[in-house]
């Protein structure tokens, strides 16, 4: 599939649900009869298939970063979730029915990334001051309670 480019027209909820019905005709040779549509909230995932009504919510933030290809994928993972569920087979990721019909289908198990993961930005670092020996941690500690791992003197937290 290509990228969406500047002359290419926007994908809006009514041509999203027509994109949806055509791939599921042509990719699983089903129809599908609910509902497709864009949902801003969602944060980490490209899209979701909702078991207790059968709709799928589509990230707008992966059609937007990655163009008319991704949004393709992502529509075909997802009606693998919708088909298997309705016929009551494994539905999951985990399930062998799923990554069947995913390779069959030529479906992506992933989608591309759509933010950039978060970063801890804190270190705490610790000398130990009978041996010198620099711990550094993610998580603070407390000195009192924690020793050198090597001499067992006691630590103190390094400025910096």
């Amino acid at each position: 599939m290509r990228r969406r480019t500047k002359g290419a027209a926007p994908v809006d909820e009514e041509r999203l649900q027509q994109l949806a019905e055509r791939l599921s005709s042509e990719s699983f040779g089903r129809p599908f009869r609910h509902r497709i549509y864009f949902n801003s909230r969602l944060r980490t995932t490209g899209g979701r298939y909702r078991l207790h009504d059968h709709d799928i919510e589509i990230n707008p933030e992966a059609y937007r970063r990655h163009g008319l290809g991704e949004l393709v994928g992502i529509i075909k993972h997802e009606l693998c979730h919708y088909h298997l569920h309705i016929e009551g087979r494994g539905y999951r990721h985990r399930d062998r029915d799923f990554r069947e019909l995913l390779e069959a289908t030529g479906s992506p198990r992933h989608c591309s990334q759509i933010r950039e993961p978060a970063r801890r930005k804190t270190r705490h670092e610790y000398r130990c001051s009978d041996c010198g020996a620099v711990f550094i941690r993610k998580i603070r500690m407390d000195t009192n309670r924690y020793r050198c791992g090597k001499c067992h003197g006691k630590l103190v937290e390094a400025s910096g």
